[in-house]
């Protein structure tokens, strides 16, 4: 288990490699790959936890905190628009449930 629903959100992750599992109330919800993200609502909104994330295989994963990311989207206006995507998607989805 990598994050726990729940829990206080106090890193993000980008999948480097590996598939990992994310889980709603025990119920699979979705599977991230390389390349995707997780825990960015979480770090953003300073919130618990909406989701627990477990790997379903061996995983190479990024991890960085709020402060990082507040430096990288400074830094980088294309991370931050590619971050606001990811977000705007995973609440898109997360409404449709």
């Amino acid at each position: 288990v990598i994050v726990k629903e729940g829990q206080a959100g106090v890193m993000m992750y980008v999948v480097l490699e590996g598939r990992l599992a994310v889980s709603i109330r025990g119920k699979l919800v979705e599977r991230i790959g390389a390349g995707g993200v997780f825990g960015e609502m979480a770090l953003v909104e300073r919130t618990p936890r909406l989701a627990t994330v477990t790997s379903e295989t061996d995983c190479g994963l990024l991890a960085f905190g709020r402060n990082t990311l507040l430096d990288l989207i400074k830094a980088s206006p294309d991370f931050a628009v590619s971050l606001l995507g990811a977000v705007s998607d995973r609440a898109r989805f997360i409404a449709s449930r």
